[in-house]
């Protein structure tokens, strides 16, 4: 069983316009009592949102209720980690998963955080999932991250998960299932029912060498063994792309341990290279809880980080700190946010959105917040939507935008060497590409860490 922990809970949540994808969007209003486990609940990606109520973006690009929620978020932190880089409170609220929607899953890994009874344990329904989601909604605001995840989710009935994603679709949240995606490799199609029917736009794929019961993987030793699973799990993600015409973002997870540590660098050299698929990887090292195998071998952030930053310094990263970006306590979670700059034939540049020490980022970043930019997200925006948030974003404060804010783009432009008329041109020649990746790790704590001090 894999770790049941959001890839992207820090990644999405930080992620502003250069790292922001998608065309899927929906109304976010209050759902209005679907309650049916097998009701005729649809959401397509063809239900844009109202003329109207988009063009609204234009005055309030982000909705009053998210801010409302990360001013709560905020308040709750305590004083030292209301940093000026602060994610939660500032661009987000938080994130959320279901419990109980399928305990049980068909691998037996070693590094497993379900209980002894799991597979034992009946899902709760879809009335009882309905109401968890809700409640999310409630939480987390519009556009909320919700992963649907518990054991392995991918083994309900395929009209269940739908619903699930359509109810989730209908009360404003965006849906990530959390899967080890042995169950698409067995049964060809089922992403792109997910995708078509349940409206799915993201997914998150769990793949290491403590996984037991993986389709013509047994006894894995090294992660290095791993890339051709990783590349047909690419490859699956691509061709339901092609085949429904829909776009769906995916991440991948990872547990480490002590002895999986040194294929680190393979697995984040691979995913830059296979950014168009798994543009978030997040790395959970690995902790003494559930069904975990005793005495498996952890390893400290510093241990985890110092293999990360190995390859990403190779593409340009150069960082003398933990980074100017937090979400929670660092101790918790830490991360990368990159935007990616590749000419044709060239390898990848990597763009540290706020550098370490430089001040004019860091002011940058200040004034977004100061001028009520937080929680600014593109994702599952259709061309008409975007169009109007960003406009609404230029209505914000038109002065700051077209002068420190763009003075402040172009300078980032020449140290890669460019400039915007030189850019846009080889943008439209396809000779250039500038997207993101981020590397996210999730650290968590046993019983006894928790009741410690720090815990």
């Amino acid at each position: 069983m894999r770790r049941d922990v959001s890839p992207t809970s820090a990644a999405i949540f930080w992620s502003i316009p250069l790292a922001s994808s998608g065309f899927f969007t929906l109304d976010q209003a209050q759902p209005t009592g679907l309650r049916s486990p097998r009701s005729s609940l649809h959401v397509g990606h063809s239900q844009p949102r109202s003329v109207f109520k988009t063009l609204r973006l234009l005055q309030k690009p982000i909705p009053d209720e998210k801010k409302r929620l990360m001013r709560g978020r905020r308040e709750s932190l305590d004083p030292h980690w209301r940093t000026s880089g602060q994610g939660l409170g500032q661009q987000a609220t938080g994130c959320g998963a279901t419990i109980g929607v399928h305990p049980g899953c068909d691998f037996a890994c070693t590094g497993c955080h379900l209980g002894a009874e799991a597979n034992r344990v009946r899902s709760i329904g879809l009335e009882q999932t309905f109401r968890q989601l809700d409640q999310l909604r409630a939480w987390l605001g519009p556009k909320g991250n919700a992963q649907i995840t518990d054991g392995e989710v991918t083994l309900l009935p395929t009209e269940d998960l739908v619903a699930i994603l359509c109810y989730a679709r209908h009360i404003g949240l965006i849906p990530i299932v959390m899967t080890h995606g042995d169950t698409f490799r067995r049964r060809p199609g089922l992403l792109e029912r997910l995708m078509t029917e349940g409206g799915l736009t993201e997914i998150s794929i769990h793949v290491d060498t403590t996984q037991r019961g993986r389709l013509g993987y047994k006894n894995v030793r090294d992660e290095e063994a791993l890339m051709p699973l990783r590349e047909e799990c690419a490859d699956l993600v691509r061709s339901a792309r092609r085949k429904t015409g829909l776009p769906t973002r995916a991440a991948t997870t990872l547990t480490i341990t002590r002895q999986n540590l040194d294929g680190v660098p393979h697995v984040v050299e691979w995913c830059l290279r296979n950014r168009d698929v798994f543009g978030v990887l997040s790395f959970q090292p690995v902790a003494q809880v559930g069904r975990t195998r005793e005495g498996l071998p952890g390893v400290t952030v510093t241990e985890l980080w110092n293999r990360i930053e190995a390859v990403l310094t190779r593409y340009g990263l150069t960082r003398r700190g933990e980074g100017a970006l937090t979400f929670g306590h660092p101790e918790c979670t830490r991360l990368e946010l990159l935007g990616v700059y590749q000419r044709a034939g060239d390898q990848p540049r990597l763009l540290t959105i706020v550098r370490d020490g430089c001040e004019a980022d860091n002011e940058m970043m200040r004034a977004f917040f100061q001028r009520g930019l937080g929680g600014l997200k593109f994702r599952d925006d259709t061309l008409f939507e975007r169009v109007c948030r960003s406009a609404g974003v230029l209505l914000t404060d038109p002065r700051w935008v077209l002068g420190p804010l763009r003075r402040w783009i172009l300078e980032r432009l020449v140290v890669l060497g460019t400039n915007a008329p030189q850019l846009v041109w080889d943008r439209v020649r396809r000779t250039v590409s500038i997207d993101s990746f981020c590397v996210v790790s999730h650290h968590f704590m046993n019983s006894a860490e928790l009741a410690t001090e720090k815990g």
